[in-house]
C-alpha cells in the first residue's frame, strides 16, 4: 500500500502561539483547583461596555445581519474606521482603503501576504509579538531580527535597521506601543524610522492595536502621521480588542494603499468572506459611542502598571524598564539566571518560567517566545488583588 502523502511542510513548520500555550496551561491548572495566577494572556479582564453589548443585541433583531455582507466589511463600519484612522493616526483614507478582519491577527496575516514575496527579508524589531515571524514565514518571507535590549528601552534605532538591511529587504514591522514590551517610540524616533523606510522604498506594516493605551502623557504617534509621504507604502493594523475589552468579538482591520488593500481583499474574499455581522455592529458602537469606559479601563491599566513596575523592581537581579503603553511589563531577568532557586539551577528564561509556575504557581511568558532569552513578559491586564499577590509570590521565591 502506498503511504499517505505528507502534510504541508509550510504549516508543519509553524509553531503554536507561545502566549496562548502558556495561558492554556495556566487555565488547565486552575481547572484542577490550583491557585494559579496568570500574567500570560494579553486580554483585558474587564467586561465589554454594556452599550456595545446592547448594540449587538439590537443587531440580532435585524434579519439583514443574518445574510452575507461585503467581504471587506460593512460600509458603515469601514467609514467609522476611516474616521478613527484620521483622528488617531493622522491619515485621511477612504472607506475603500479599509478591510474589516477577524481580529487584528487576520489583518497581520493578510498584510504580510499582500506585500511579501518568496525570499523577501522582513526586518523584525525584537522583542516581537510571537505571531509575527510565523506570519512572515507563511508568506514565504524571511524574518530578520533586530534586537534592542532593556538599555534601549527595547526600541531599535535607524542605525540598527540600516545595518540589517540588504538588497532583499522589502518590509519593516513597526509596533508602538509594543507587545511584548510596552515601549512607545517618541515622535522623533518614529519620524526617523519612517524617513529611513521612505528613502529605501521599504514597506511598513505598523501594528497600532495598542495606540489608545498610553500613559504618563506619552503619545503613540503613527508612522504615517510622522511621515505622511510614507502612506503609499504602509499598512496599518488595528482593532477593537484591547481598547474596548473585546478580544472575543474578533473584529480588527487593515488600512493601506488601494492596490495593497485590493489584493488583500481578494484574499479575504476566498479565505473568510465577511466578519460576523453582529460583531461588526458591536465594533461600530465601540468606535462611534461614548469613550468614557474605555478611558476608565486605561486609567485602571495605568494604576496597575505603576504597581507591577514598582513591585518587580524590588526583586534583586531584575531590571524593569518603565513601559509607557499597552498592558505589559518586560523585565530583564538575566540577573536571576545561572543561579540555583528552590533547589534548581536555571540557565534560561524558559527554565525560569517553568520554575515560577511550579514553585510559585504564577504563569509568565519567557523571553524565548519573543526573541532572545533573559526576559519575561507579564501582562497586567488582570485584577488588582491578583496582580499584587502574584508579584509578591515572586518576591518570596527570589528572596
Amino acid at each position: 500500500m502506498t503511504e499517505r502523502a505528507p502534510l504541508s511542510r509550510k504549516l508543519s513548520a509553524i509553531a503554536e502561539s507561545a502566549t496562548l500555550k502558556v495561558d492554556a496551561k495556566a487555565k488547565a491548572l486552575k481547572a484542577e483547583g490550583k491557585p494559579v495566577i496568570s500574567y500570560a494572556a494579553g486580554e483585558p479582564d474587564f467586561a465589554t461596555p454594556q452599550f456595545i453589548v446592547d448594540a449587538a443585541a439590537e443587531a440580532l433583531r435585524d434579519p439583514a445581519n443574518f445574510r452575507y455582507t461585503p467581504a471587506a466589511g460593512l460600509p458603515v463600519l469601514r467609514e467609522a474606521i476611516a474616521a478613527k484612522t484620521l483622528h488617531d493616526s493622522g491619515l485621511e483614507v477612504s472607506p475603500a482603503q479599509v478591510i474589516v478582519t477577524n481580529g487584528g491577527k487576520q489583518a497581520v496575516y493578510q498584510a504580510f501576504q499582500a506585500v511579501v514575496n518568496p525570499g523577501d527579508e522582513v526586518l523584525l524589531p525584537a522583542p516581537y509579538w510571537t505571531t509575527y515571524p510565523e506570519a512572515i514565514a507563511l508568506a514565504d518571507g524571511i524574518p530578520v531580527e533586530v534586537f534592542a535590549g532593556a538599555d534601549q528601552e527595547y526600541k531599535v534605532t535607524v542605525e540598527q535597521l540600516e545595518a540589517a538591511r540588504t538588497e532583499k529587504t522589502t518590509v519593516l514591522v513597526f509596533v508602538s506601543p509594543s507587545n511584548p514590551t510596552g515601549s512607545v517610540y517618541t515622535p522623533e524616533e518614529t519620524r526617523a524610522i519612517g524617513e529611513w523606510a521612505l528613502e529605501h522604498g521599504i514597506w511598513v506594516i505598523s501594528d497600532e492595536i495598542y495606540q489608545n493605551l498610553v500613559y504618563e502623557g506619552a503619545r503613540a504617534a503613527s508612522i504615517v502621521e510622522a511621515v505622511p509621504e510614507l502612506a503609499g507604502q504602509t499598512i496599518l493594523v488595528n482593532g477593537v480588542a484591547k481598547t474596548y475589552a473585546m478580544t472575543g468579538w474578533r473584529v480588527g482591520w487593515m488600512v493601506g494603499p488601494a492596490d495593497a488593500i485590493k489584493v488583500a481583499g481578494n484574499l479575504q474574499s476566498h479565505l473568510s468572506s465577511n466578519v460576523n455581522n453582529i460583531a461588526q455592529r458591536a465594533a461600530l458602537a465601540a468606535l462611534t459611542g461614548p469613550q468614557t469606559e474605555a478611558e476608565q479601563m486605561r486609567q485602571a491599566f495605568d494604576r496597575r502598571r505603576k504597581v507591577i513596575v514598582a513591585e518587580l523592581a524590588k526583586i534583586p537581579g531584575v531590571t524593569v524598564p518603565n513601559p509607557l503603553g499597552a498592558f505589559y511589563v518586560y523585565p530583564d531577568v538575566t540577573g536571576l539566571l545561572g543561579r540555583e532557586w528552590a533547589g534548581r539551577r536555571v540557565t534560561s528564561s524558559l527554565e525560569l518560567a517553568d520554575l515560577i509556575l511550579d514553585e510559585a504557581e504564577v504563569a509568565v511568558v519567557p523571553g524565548e517566545a519573543f526573541g532572545p532569552s533573559g526576559y519575561l513578559r507579564l501582562s497586567y491586564a488582570l485584577g488588582d488583588d491578583q496582580l499584587l499577590e502574584g508579584v509578591q509570590r515572586l518576591q518570596h521565591l527570589f528572596a
